[in-house]
């Protein structure tokens, strides 16, 4: 049978056990840090005027009167109004919350925000378009954005269909009206 090599331990030197495990502690901290540093960061809602009623929810439409800025303040977008008759949709752009439908830090903020409510989002890159901005959106990859927000309605999914069922059944019959020939033509 083969021998095996033995190796003779020595006595640990007075010491060596504490500095053996300052340098595993200061190792667990230095990892501990770079991983925080690497997670990215959330969003940043300022509430300037409080809202009322509950948050948006997952699945719910909240309707936004919004100007979109770099954080030089320079802006990129901006809300624009429906072209429908008015008490139809709410004022301001609808926005689903659900993933997908719009930029990740948008629907974060999105949940944090009441009916009535005006706010300042600020969206660091990774949540937003990161190093691929949309073509010709005038921002610039990396950049952080901020919104100044006013959430005009917060309602559910199946009102919102509703509502759009109703405008997009008004818009038929406008048209079969005008199409129609006139009484005495």
């Amino acid at each position: 049978m083969a021998e095996v090599t033995r190796v003779p331990l020595q006595p640990i030197a007075k010491g060596s056990l504490a500095k053996l495990w300052l340098g595993v502690a200061a190792a667990v901290l230095l990892a501990a840090g770079i991983a925080w540093a690497a997670v990215p960061q959330g969003v940043d809602v300022e509430e300037v005027r409080a809202g009322t009623g509950p948050t948006a929810q997952v699945g719910d439409v909240v309707f936004v009167k919004y100007t979109g800025k770099l954080a030089d303040g320079t802006v990129f977008d901006q809300s624009q109004s429906l072209p429908l008759p008015p008490g139809l949709l709410p004022d301001g752009n609808p926005f689903p919350i659900e993933e997908g439908a719009t930029i990740p830090g948008f629907e974060q903020g999105l949940q944090q925000m009441q009916k009535g409510g005006k706010y300042v989002l600020e969206i660091p890159s990774e949540l937003a378009y990161g190093d691929e901005p949309p073509p010709g959106s005038g921002i610039p990859a990396g950049a952080d954005l901020v919104f100044d927000m006013e959430v005009t309605e917060i309602m559910s999914r199946e009102d919102f269909q509703r509502r759009v069922a109703m405008v997009q059944q008004m818009m038929q019959q406008q048209q079969m009206q005008e199409g129609a020939p006139q009484p005495g033509q």
